[in-house]
């Protein structure tokens, strides 16, 4: 009898090798690249109606147990279909054409340094354009009143012009690059990156040994037309990637704040030097730094609950695994802080347990752009205070890589994040998955039948091309409105 079955094969794809006696990291990683595709199987996909024989045989060639075997209905590997979506023509079967909001600089300022030194300026991608972020750094490298740069990369696309601007800038100017080896999948990518910066004259660091560097900065200085020597930077929550920037949701800040720009030289020098220092702040740092911090933050809203001031927490990330964070917001809840918590992947929280987290909610959001930003708001007894980062609440980003934290001091940054992208998030009922206590999540549209129907991400879009107001934003009955950040210190 003759039987035929559609299978994939996932190995597992971990690097190994000692960090610490590798004479060099980038050839090592190199040579154990090749390793990868010889990785033991862990797991095998097939369609459910293969022929039991021909299931047993490839569980036996690929050396797996019957827990390791997975039937399932149709295609076991989407992602050879994803060819159809640019040869196929019927755009009534796709998403429209959306084009991101443009950045215009103020009246009175005739470069982005002009503009940020009157007030940061905040980006919301994809509905914010990415261009204003790569002409940051390529009007460092082409401006002679720049003297150096320095920049982080863990991910980016094969012809990224942020690092074709670095290349350009070693010309003239001192030029950092941080780049991390390791990430999943980009190793190799990342080590002809690393090889055409030295080659250019870039000086290539791979960051602290046993950390993975994955905070998203980038630092010029800049001799200024008034004499004063000063340091702008980028801070974001994705990567330096214009082709992932225009479906993946990150935010922005760039901003010239003395207090903020020379703790971002301190992580550099930590990154570069292994120059530590005891206190980063206004930064959370992990893996110094971060985890502590936001314990902190967390313990201060139950402060607050506890003592009748208002007391609130909204949590942005892709997931949550960190146990101590998951019983310090338990505790929190109890003390009478409401949580509201937008994890577009794991949580293991349960929300909703009687006596344990009925405060606490859980959302996850998946709509037409992969939501990626990590946002963190404390009501801080009615003085807001917002951090924007590149890590989850999860032990790897907490404890095992290099990650950076920063807060909104900017009024309006603020303003747009707490009054405009956070309840745009929260009032969503068409996208998002509301988690039960048990671990199971259902549709917000089935649980909220009668509620007029409102997608965050739809609504973004619309915002940005002048299509919307944001008085449409549904708010919550009896919200206070918002209460507007000191200017930055």
């Amino acid at each position: 009898m003759l039987a035929r079955a559609a299978f994939r094969v996932t190995r597992n794809s971990n690097l190994y090798f000692e960090e610490e006696e590798a004479r060099s990291l980038l050839e090592t990683i190199r040579v154990e690249l090749h390793n990868r595709r010889k990785g033991d199987a862990v797991r095998l996909e097939i369609e459910t109606g293969a022929d039991p024989e021909i299931v047993e045989r490839l569980r036996v060639n690929f050396e797996l147990d019957e827990d390791q075997v997975f039937r399932g209905d149709g295609p076991v590997n989407l992602s050879r279909l994803m060819f159809f979506y640019g040869d196929v023509q019927r755009p009534d079967l796709k998403f429209p054409v959306f084009t991101p909001r443009p950045f215009k600089l103020g009246r009175k300022s005739a470069t982005i340094f002009d503009e940020l030194r009157q007030h940061d300026v905040l980006f919301h991608h994809p509905y914010d354009s990415y261009d204003p972020v790569v002409d940051f750094i390529q009007q460092g490298a082409e401006d002679p009143a720049v003297v150096s740069m320095k920049q982080t990369l863990y991910r980016t696309s094969h012809d990224s012009p942020v690092f074709q601007a670095l290349i350009e800038a070693a010309t003239t100017k001192e030029t950092t690059l941080v780049v991390e080896l390791m990430a999943r999948f980009d190793e190799a990518s990342n080590i002809r990156w690393a090889r055409s910066m030295e080659d250019a004259g870039v000086q290539v660091f791979h960051g602290v040994v046993g950390l993975k560097t994955h905070c998203k900065l980038a630092m010029l200085v800049r001799r200024d037309e008034d004499g004063v020597t000063r340091r702008y930077c980028h801070l974001g929550t994705g990567n330096y990637n214009p082709v992932t920037a225009r479906f993946y949701t990150d935010l922005s800040l760039l901003t010239c704040n003395p207090r903020m720009t020379e703790r971002v030289h301190m992580v550099f020098n930590y990154l570069t030097a292994h120059a530590e220092i005891d206190d980063y702040r206004p930064l959370l740092v992990a893996p110094l730094t971060m985890a502590e911090s936001f314990l902190g933050l967390i313990r201060r809203e139950q402060e607050h609950a506890q003592a009748g001031r208002p007391a609130h927490i909204v949590a942005k990330m892709n997931a949550l695994l960190e146990p101590s964070v998951i019983e310090a917001l338990y505790k929190a809840s109890q003390a009478g802080v409401e949580i509201d918590l937008i994890v577009r992947g794991l949580s293991i929280l349960r929300p909703g347990v009687k006596g344990l987290s009925e405060r606490i909610r859980v959302r996850s959001i998946v709509g037409r752009f992969l939501e990626h930003s990590r946002i963190f708001h404390f009501a801080n007894g009615g003085n807001d205070e917002i951090y924007l980062g590149s890590a989850d609440w999860m032990p790897r980003n907490l404890f095992e890589r290099c990650e950076v934290a920063f807060p909104v001091r900017d009024p309006a940054a603020l303003a747009r994040i707490h009054d405009e992208i956070l309840p745009a998030y929260l009032a969503d009922n068409v996208k998002a998955r509301l988690q039960q206590p048990d671990g199971s999540y259902l549709r917000a549209s089935k649980l909220l039948k009668d509620a007029k129907p409102f997608a965050s991400q739809e609504f973004l879009m619309q915002l940005a091309e002048g299509k919307a107001e944001l008085s449409a934003l549904p708010r919550p009955a009896g919200k206070p409105p918002a209460k507007k950040a000191t200017a930055a210190d």
